[in-house]
């Protein structure tokens, strides 16, 4: 087997496209498997063009290695043999998108936009780090076995020439339009929110041209099961100002972004309603007033019923005080005298004897 700069051994081929091979290899150095891009020459390009195409690949390899992105593909190595770039990456395992889509047809809807959201932020990850795409297609796109979604092929467009415009980024818009392009082949239905968010990304949008942080933001919306935002919403997309008042929203989309801001009025059909905001329906905020109310009246009797029982004691301890030593068996409240009875103690006439000093 063929062993490239002495240390990455050839096993078999991945894929093949029109920039080069992809080889399945083994690095000798420590028994990794790894994916092995050798560089492949555009027919009739010009022989003394070849070394600046190399050069130029190599170039934007060694770019890509910067990339630090779960979306895009993690670059190990760059070498030479024979005067051209071997690319050395991450192996993924799985389907490319061009492959998934010919084996199975388009794809639903909300796994599409999955697909668009991560590709999106693997471009924009990229763009970030001065590597720009320059035009991603389905096969440029690895759907992982564990779910991942991988861009690759940075760098690697197929040239005309090596004069300024062979390959020139094109710019933000028209990765965005190519993006449109690339979700719109790959979903099987286009009626729902994300042939909204498809038409924004091709420019064909009502509201016009949409921005890459706000097309990610929607995709991701759309991947959850939510809907897109509806058009001139800019204030309700993240910001939690809630400018859109009444208007539809998704159930996920307060707790996300508004942190729990209150909606008022009730939703449309399907939605759910917040707690006091049933007006509309005429329940009104009752029942929650009652649950209010009812704890606090139970201390407030508590606290007459003790107050009433300490004021009764008082006065019947004030009582007991008042009427003293000497008070008969006829006194108020029948408290007995506590002066002795004995012979002597009353008078002929019943009037109380004046006791003997």
């Amino acid at each position: 087997m063929t062993v490239i700069a002495g240390r990455y051994r050839l096993l078999d081929v991945l894929a093949e496209g029109a920039t080069g091979t992809v080889w399945r290899a083994l690095d000798e150095t420590n028994g990794h498997e790894v994916a092995l891009k050798e560089s492949r020459v555009p027919p009739g390009l010009p022989a003394d063009e070849v070394p600046l195409l190399h050069a130029r690949r190599e170039r934007g390899a060694r770019a890509v290695a910067r990339v630090s992105h779960p979306s895009v593909v993690r670059v190990l190595d760059v070498v030479s043999e024979d005067g051209r770039p071997w690319v050395v990456t991450e192996p993924v395992r799985g389907l490319t998108l061009a492959e998934t889509l010919e084996a199975g047809g388009p794809l639903p809807a909300r796994e599409a936009a999955r697909v668009g959201a991560e590709v999106l932020a693997g471009l924009r990850a990229a763009r970030e780090a001065g590597v720009p795409h320059r035009g991603v297609e389905p096969g440029d796109v690895l759907l992982g076995n564990d779910g991942r979604i991988v861009v690759t092929g940075f760098g690697g467009a197929p040239e005309a020439g090596t004069g300024p415009e062979a390959g020139a980024d094109a710019g933000p818009a028209a990765e965005l339009r190519l993006l449109g392009a690339l979700l719109e082949a790959a979903a099987d239905d286009r009626s729902g929110p994300l042939g909204a968010v498809i038409d924004a990304l091709l420019g064909e949008a009502p509201e016009g041209p949409v921005t890459a942080d706000r097309a990610e933001r929607e995709l991701r919306r759309v991947a959850g099961g939510g809907t897109r935002t509806p058009a001139g919403g800019a204030g309700a997309v993240g910001d939690g100002s809630r400018k859109d008042g009444g208007r539809s929203r998704a159930d996920g989309d307060g707790s996300r972004e508004g942190g729990g801001a209150p909606r008022t009025g009730a939703g449309p059909a399907g939605a759910s309603v917040p707690h006091g905001s049933a007006r509309e329906d005429g329940t009104g905020g009752a029942p929650p007033a009652r649950k209010g109310r009812t704890p606090r009246r139970v201390p407030v009797l508590v606290a007459g019923v003790v107050g009433a029982l300490l004021i009764a004691g008082a006065l019947i301890y004030h009582a007991v005080r008042d009427e003293g030593p000497g008070a008969g068996p006829g006194a108020p409240g029948g408290v007995t005298s506590t002066v002795p009875a004995g012979s002597g103690a009353t008078g002929a006439e019943g009037v109380p004897a004046t006791p003997r000093s």
